[in-house]
Order: structure tokens, then sequence, then C-alpha cells
């Protein structure tokens, strides 16, 4: 089985580091095969930027995303540029504040912004994110992700972060029942 996973918005979100602990906790603590490519604009900040993320519980021969079976949009021009080269029925999760949906379009929602202003610091807006992509795909364990953070944050900020992301996991399973995507 093979899933391909996309976070997407632009730079300053800290999407490579939602890929990378995504990815990491995959790889290293729930034993699956997984790849992250990385994509984002010249600018240091406010240029498109996304993480790619391919998952197989056997060896990846072909390490890129061609058809989304879950889209993680951070921003309108995420949601906007690859919704479209989503399967019809991927998971498509969204940032509620920043991001209006086609109508009829079928997506799973969270405010992870307000959320992380709420914990003081709207940088962590990117795991508040990851804690819900966790809680509601089924894709990887509560227990890796946590100790993916723990090995790839600042030490100083691990514990906002762990704060981050219960939040986001604790926001998925009180308003979304979970949808278990299966690798």
């Amino acid at each position: 089985m093979r899933s391909e996973v996309r976070i997407a918005g632009f730079g300053g979100q800290g999407i490579v580091l939602a890929g990378y602990i995504v990815g990491k906790a995959l790889a290293l603590y729930d034993g699956y095969h997984a790849v992250m490519t990385q994509a984002y604009g010249p600018e240091a900040r406010g240029g498109a930027s996304s993480a790619n993320i391919v998952i197989s519980d056997e060896p990846i021969d072909f390490p890129f995303v061609q058809q989304l079976d879950v889209l993680v949009a951070l921003s309108q021009e995420a949601y906007t540029r690859f919704r479209e080269s989503s399967k019809q029925d991927a998971f498509i999760l969204v940032d509620e504040d920043l991001v209006k949906p086609k109508p009829g379009d079928d997506v799973l929602k969270i405010p992870a912004t307000r959320l992380a202003e709420e914990l003081g610091k709207r940088i962590v807006a990117n795991v508040v994110m990851v804690g819900f992509f966790t809680g509601v795909t089924g894709l990887v364990s509560q227990q890796a992700v946590e100790k993916a953070i723990r090995t790839s944050v600042k030490p100083n900020t691990v514990d906002l972060n762990i704060n981050a992301f219960q939040i986001g996991f604790r926001f998925a399973n009180i308003h979304e029942e979970p949808v278990n995507v299966s690798v």
C-alpha cells in the first residue's frame, strides 16, 4: 500500500518542519517506509512552500507524489493550487481561518492559527495542524509524532510544541470522527 500526503502553505509557517516531523515519526518510530521531498518559492517568507510525503509498507521506488491521498492546506494559495492534484476522495485538511474551500468540497477544518495564538505563539500553528492530521487520518501514531517532535525541535521549545500537537490531536478527536486513511 502507498499513501501520498502534501502539507502546503507559505514560507514562514513551518511547512517543511511539519513534513519532517510526520515523515520521521512514520519512518523511525512507526516502522513504515517514508520519503519526504520539499518545494518552496525563492522568497524567504511568504512564498509557496510544500512538504510531500510518500508512505508505504514496502520500499519506495518512486519518491514523488502524483495523486494526493491527503492534502493539508495552511493557505488559500496552497488549497487552490493543490486541490486539483488530489484524488477525488482525498482527505482535505485546512486551517479554517486561512482557507475558504470551494462550495461543496468536503474538507476537515481546524482553526490551527487561532489555537496557536491562544498558546501565545502563532508559529506553532504547523504543529497544531500535525496534531489534527494525526488524529483524523490514523496514518501515524500519537506516540511516534511526540517522539519525533522531541527530537526535531529546539530543546527550549519542546514543551510548547508538544502542547500545540496535543491541542490539535484533541481537536480532531472532539470535533471529528477519525477517518483512518490506510497505508
